[in-house]
């Protein structure tokens, strides 16, 4: 196992920092040119793939339910989501991003170039490579 002192090591992990820092630059300028907070983008991203509970967000994004209910507010306000009874659990309240919602997530995932033109310039062997290599860093 490499030392974390390896200067390889540091290089990766540096770059590693870059990247996602890009990242998250140009997903908050994305979000913002559709009005949202990168938390709102986030949280509409996640349910326009699917209805979440909103304990299960919050477990997702790692952040407090009460961060969660002020962010499902902020979009359900705008149309972009609404609450919906849990048809296996009646007391559990839903998030579902409503058709406008889904829109806006769509539109914002497809503004991401940053991370999609770079892993264009790589063969499909290379970006599997590096897929199954970050899958491996994550456990």
């Amino acid at each position: 196992m490499p030392s974390q002192r390896d200067p390889l090591t540091c290089e990766v992990v540096e770059l590693i920092a870059a990247v996602v820092s890009r990242y998250h630059e140009e997903y908050e300028h994305a979000a913002a040119r559709h009005q949202l907070t990168g938390a709102q983008a986030k949280v509409l991203g996640l349910l326009a793939t699917e209805a979440m509970p909103m304990r299960h967000i919050a477990q997702t994004l790692k952040c407090e339910p009460s961060n969660v209910t002020g962010i499902i507010d902020r979009l359900e306000g705008r149309g972009l989501v609404e609450r919906r009874p849990d048809p296996a659990d009646r007391r559990v309240k839903l998030a579902v991003a409503t058709e406008a919602g889904g829109d806006t997530a769509a539109q914002l995932r497809d503004s991401l170039d940053f991370a999609r033109e770079p892993l264009a310039a790589l063969s499909e062997a290379e970006r599997t490579t590096l897929r199954d290599l970050l899958k491996r860093m994550l456990g």
